[in-house]
């Protein structure tokens, strides 16, 4: 990576939503720069993808079907997963819906990917190292929808900021133990979970979202990947509690 820092060179890395979008470049990218990584997904087809894709780049890839909401299933993945290092808790959904609008089953689905997903992994990745007497990181994945109301995202907006709270209680009752937890904050990506739209629509709404930058563009999974790799390595030996926004500058409302 050109700087040692980055080396990752004998650790393992957890990786939830890693079939498709940011946690697939995360993986990538963790496994580039020399991590062991394992990735978890509920899409196995998409799995196979990062797997190949982390092969052609050199790195070594373990997959893990799996569905974040189980907590059994979360705990057997980790526990055969063996002794991690880093976990980044990518794996998210989005709901669209106006507040009266929304159902029980609206908010329950969201919150039990966004929120609790990201606190099983927490758990069980922090208890492994705990148990190891080992120090590692954990990083987590919220949005600039935490930032400023977002029209029409209310459960995705609500999950997230409970798991920016969730990185800061962390971050205080693991820090004793070398354990590091941070979260990402990513302005709008350009992911399979944003393309909800027709090519017209998507269009636009990338156009909207590129106006708010001061770089005049939208990013992409390998910008918020970056991120997810400065939180993992060394070069973040002192930062924990910390939420980091790879927005391209935007400000407004999305």
């Amino acid at each position: 990576m050109g700087f040692a820092g980055y080396d990752l060179t004998g650790r393992s890395a957890f990786v939830t939503g890693a079939a498709s979008g940011i946690g697939r470049a995360s993986a990538v990218l963790l496994a580039s720069a020399g991590a062991t990584v394992h990735c978890a997904d509920r899409d196995e087809n998409g799995l196979s993808k990062t797997r190949n894709l982390v092969t052609e780049a050199g790195g070594s890839c373990h997959v893990h079907p799996l569905d974040v909401t189980d907590r059994d299933a979360v705990r057997a993945a980790v526990t055969a997963a063996g002794g991690l290092d880093i976990l980044a808790a990518v794996a998210g959904i989005m709901h669209t819906s106006s507040v009266l609008e929304t159902s029980d089953d609206d908010l329950d689905r969201v919150l039990a990917v966004n929120f609790k997903g990201v606190l099983y992994a927490c758990q069980e990745v922090a208890r492994g190292m705990i148990a190891r007497g080992a120090p590692g990181s954990l990083i987590t994945m919220a949005s600039g929808a935490v930032d400023a109301a977002s029209p029409g995202l209310l459960c995705y907006s609500v999950a997230k900021a409970a798991v920016v709270q969730l990185t800061r209680t962390l971050a205080t009752e693991l820090g004793p133990h070398s354990i590091r937890v941070n979260a990402v904050a990513p302005g709008w990506i350009r992911t399979p979970m944003t393309a909800r739209h027709d090519a017209e629509r998507q269009h636009r709404a990338e156009t909207t979202m590129a106006r708010m930058s001061p770089l005049g563009r939208v990013g992409e999974p390998e910008d918020v990947a970056h991120t997810v790799l400065h939180l993992a390595s060394d070069a973040s030996s002192f930062m924990t509690g910390q939420i980091l926004r790879p927005n391209g500058g935007a400000t407004m409302p999305w």
